[in-house]
């Protein structure tokens, strides 16, 4: 089974939520978890340290990224997983080009 970690702004948290579910129960892949926050609770400079790290071992640990660009929208944030998830050899798939 293979493992994808979802990377996307979390304006598409929904969007993404959705995508997993197709994800998992379509072709039987093991999806990290991709959003979170949905109470908007204020986030701390220390918390989203946190966050960012925990998001990046998740890309250590899969064996592709699945990134969420939705009408071609990649933020700076994405953009430095999409580079760190490249130099560590994942698969990278957009979510554009399964449309």
């Amino acid at each position: 089974m293979k493992t994808i970690t979802i990377c996307g702004s979390m304006k598409f948290s929904e969007q993404m939520k959705q995508i997993a579910w197709k994800l998992e129960i379509e072709q039987g892949v093991n999806v990290l978890q991709c959003a979170y926050n949905e109470w908007n609770e204020l986030i701390t400079d220390d918390a989203l340290k946190r966050l960012t790290s925990a998001h990046y071992k998740k890309i250590d640990l899969c064996d592709a990224v699945y990134i969420v660009d939705i009408d071609g929208y990649i933020g700076s944030s994405v953009e430095q997983e999409i580079s760190y998830a490249k130099e560590n050899g994942k698969e990278l798939i957009f979510h554009s080009s399964q449309l």
